[in-house]
């Protein structure tokens, strides 16, 4: 870990900046630009404060909070002034920057996607991800389409990004890991009551993949909702080695051993579970079984997959919390 909280840097080590942005309210054109300037701020802000910061990185719902709104009045594209405005604040301030938007959604006029960039500090769009799994049956957003992307970060560390939800799911960490992430970021807006379930899946993603793990949510009130900030680094043992709190824009800073990860998965025996996974009872069997042995991961792909008592699960859309029945397949 880098000493001091950043304040020491390493050259051995990246260092994570994880914004606990505060919650806010938007609903029309002129709240969206007044939210992109807090953020436009805040990446200035852990430039002068962290000299040697790697990346900094913002929770789900940064500029437009959690009213769940759908006009395309307040929808971002690609090409359109927030994210160029973000491109051009990371080429400015020579700092990575991982980022929130909703953006309209060719397949869907009413179901927007929940995206999730990376930028680079040279200004560049280097990981583009659509939220795979929304919060249901809270959220509109339309399942994400493109898997869970990895890219090559700062000190060129392999890491991957998912949204909120996304990592309640195992399979989430373990697809990045699969795919070599060495850090799992996860932005997210939630609320309070998840505040165990956030550090329980937080520290489990880390130690069952041996990969860092940096997660933030949102913080403060907008009127409505709390959101509880709870910014944390857990390391490839699963240990929480920075811990944020409630505090609103406090950025919560956490350092990263280059070649860290890729050395525990290399050397270690007990418990490297990335690779035990294919290589089942390696004791007894030469290389191990690689067999699926998974009744859900087989039904899953074969497009059957039913869990037991599936007929009487009550809550199957949105209806219950003022959402229209789905129409899209």
């Amino acid at each position: 870990m880098s000493t001091l909280s950043g304040l020491n840097p390493l050259p051995s080590h990246i260092t994570l900046g994880l914004c606990q942005s505060q919650l806010l309210s938007t609903s029309t054109p002129s709240d969206l630009s007044r939210a992109l300037s807090h953020i436009l701020s805040l990446i200035a802000k852990a430039r002068r404060s962290y000299p040697s910061l790697s990346m900094i990185i913002f929770p789900e719902y940064m500029l437009h909070g959690l009213s769940m709104r759908t006009s395309p009045s307040i929808l971002c594209t690609l090409s359109g002034r927030e994210v160029s405005a973000l491109k051009s604040a990371c080429q400015t301030h020579q700092i990575w920057g991982c980022f929130s938007i909703m953006e309209p959604n060719p397949l869907s006029e009413t179901a927007p996607w929940n995206t999730g960039l990376v930028i680079n500090s040279s200004g560049d769009l280097v990981n583009y991800y659509r939220k795979l799994h929304p919060w249901v049956p809270v959220e509109p957003w339309y399942p994400g389409d493109l898997g869970v992307p990895v890219f090559t970060g700062p000190g060129g560390v392999v890491m991957a990004h998912i949204i909120c939800h996304d990592g309640m799911f195992p399979e989430m960490a373990r697809e990045a890991a699969y795919k070599g992430a060495e850090v799992l970021i996860r932005t997210a807006g939630y609320t309070t009551p998840i505040r165990n379930a956030w550090e329980v899946t937080n520290r489990a993603n880390a130690f069952c993949n041996l990969m860092y793990t940096a997660s933030v949510c949102l913080a403060g009130s907008d009127g409505t909702f709390d959101s509880m900030g709870e910014a944390m680094v857990c390391s490839p043992e699963g240990e929480v080695v920075q811990r944020g709190d409630a505090q609103v824009d406090r950025i919560v800073v956490g350092g990263v051993r280059i070649g860290e990860v890729k050395e525990m998965r290399r050397e270690w025996g007990v418990e490297n579970n990335l690779f035990q996974l294919g290589s089942r009872g390696n004791v007894a069997v030469e290389g191990g079984k690689r067999d699926c042995p998974y009744t859900y991961m087989r039904d899953l792909v074969e497009g059957r997959y039913r869990q037991m008592g599936e007929e009487e699960v009550r809550v199957r859309d949105g209806v219950g919390c003022g959402w229209e029945e789905p129409t899209s397949k």
